[in-house]
């Protein structure tokens, strides 16, 4: 690695009086910009310079300088907006015209221009276009030395396939597993609309007060197909409670015998009052069932009221699963058959599992989660990302992608090795030494 040495004289105006150091920093920040810009535009004349001599050197008396062109460069930095004019070289026997910095790579070749993006991390270059024509675009240089945006996509693709594979996890002891899923909207070759997919997830946890670990995601994979990666990479057996919303085909898939469904208590109440609109009952309509329905003591409890009980509250406790017991009944009673087919049906298969954490709790002194808030907190940010950001995805990319925001998000350390590995493959410059001087004017 060569060694360029900058010499800057900075000369600053100091107030005679009132000087503080709040007014050093605030001075700093505003000149910050300018100097950065200066230290980049010596940079790239040195580079430019060395670039002409390497040409020169290497076919004498071919090239000779040709001034500048025209038209400004733009580089959109974190610190503004650098400018630049380019230099360029003349081949003495074809009579063609080159430039030497985008002829060794230093700058890439021309790129669409767009406002989107107003900022950038510190010498890395989002934007470069001609100063007059801002929609011009040609094909990105492939020995380009600042990385691509298809190059970084690229790096990407190859993280998410290499570090962000699930593990074997038998080992783990985990005891309680909770689904989700929720759709998605792909698109096929060349943009193609496609009907909407699915994309499923499973955390995972050692037991009561314990944290949810991510276990799994899939795309356009069946529960039964879940089930089946699951036991590859899980101690199923060992697993005690499923906890999901309910969602047609979970339970069937993923219980087995010593499994014990525990539906969530938000979605039960919120769907609810969906299947009797289905049935053909309207908000007023719906009031008494539904007040019924949130009488019931899950479907008002929190963690707060259940975290301190101790055995003496077990006959309290005991009330309470009699109490929702009951409740259901009369409830199922309220829903004649003919008038609410399909809430009957839905109230009684949402019976047998809304309890299920009062049964444990009197079986084991232990609480289970009663709600898949943990599930629906830890992937808020990838869903809102997948549905306003990635549009209509294709299977393979949203796969990708989940690889690299599950990782981010619950992998740190291997987010932070894929960069140190990248910056080794684009090395920025290093400071080797720096010196100040000063003196008042």
């Amino acid at each position: 690695m060569r060694e360029i040495q900058v010499n800057l004289t900075l000369t600053f105006r100091v107030p005679e009086t009132g000087l503080t150091v709040n007014g050093v920093l605030l001075g700093l920040k505003s000149a910050m910009s300018r100097i950065f810009l200066t230290i980049l535009e010596c940079l790239v004349a040195a580079r430019e310079e060395q670039a002409i001599e390497e040409l020169q050197k290497e076919l004498p008396g071919h090239y000779v300088r040709n001034g500048h062109r025209s038209t400004e460069r733009q580089l959109r930095t974190s610190f503004g907006v650098f400018r630049y004019r380019l230099a360029q070289l003349r081949d003495r026997y074809t009579g063609k015209t080159m430039v030497p910095l985008l002829a060794c790579g230093f700058l890439p070749r021309y790129r669409r221009y767009t406002e989107d993006t107003k900022e950038a991390p510190i010498g890395l270059v989002v934007h470069l276009s001609y100063r007059r024509s801002t929609a011009e675009v040609e094909r990105i240089c492939e020995q380009a030395a600042i990385p691509s945006a298809r190059t970084i996509h690229r790096e990407l693709q190859q993280f998410a396939e290499t570090y962000c594979q699930w593990p074997d996890l038998k080992k783990v002891p985990y005891r309680f597993l909770m689904v989700d899923g929720t759709g998605v909207r792909y698109q096929g070759p060349r943009g193609a609309r496609r009907p909407k997919g699915t994309m499923r997830w499973a955390l995972a946890s050692l037991g009561e007060g314990e944290p949810f670990e991510p276990v799994g995601f899939w795309v356009q994979q069946s529960w039964k197909d879940i089930r089946k990666d699951l036991e590859q990479r899980l101690n199923y057996e060992g697993l005690e409670v499923l906890i999901s919303d309910g969602e047609p085909g979970i339970e069937e898939a993923l219980l087995t015998e010593g499994m014990r469904p525990q539906r969530c208590t938000l979605h039960g109440k919120r769907d609810f009052a969906y299947i009797l609109y289905l049935d053909g009952y309207k908000k007023l309509q719906q009031e008494p069932l539904r007040n019924k329905l949130e009488s019931l003591p899950p479907f008002y409890l929190s963690t707060k009221h259940l975290e301190h009980l101790s055995d003496e509250d077990r006959p309290r406790v005991r009330k309470m699963a009699e109490k929702t017991k009951q409740g259901f009944h009369e409830l199922i009673e309220m829903l004649d058959p003919e008038k609410y087919p399909k809430a009957r049906v839905y109230i009684e298969n949402l019976s047998q599992s809304i309890d299920t954490f009062f049964d444990w709790w009197l079986e084991t002194g232990e609480w289970i989660p009663w709600n898949t808030n943990a599930i629906e907190s830890d992937f808020s940010r990838v869903k809102n990302r997948v549905w306003s950001v990635g549009k209509r995805w294709s299977e393979n990319g949203l796969l990708n992608w989940l690889r690299v925001a599950i990782a981010k998000i619950f992998c740190p350390e291997l987010w932070r090795e894929f960069w140190t590995q990248y910056y080794e493959a684009y090395p920025p410059i290093e400071l080797s030494n720096i010196r100040v001087s000063w003196r008042w004017c």
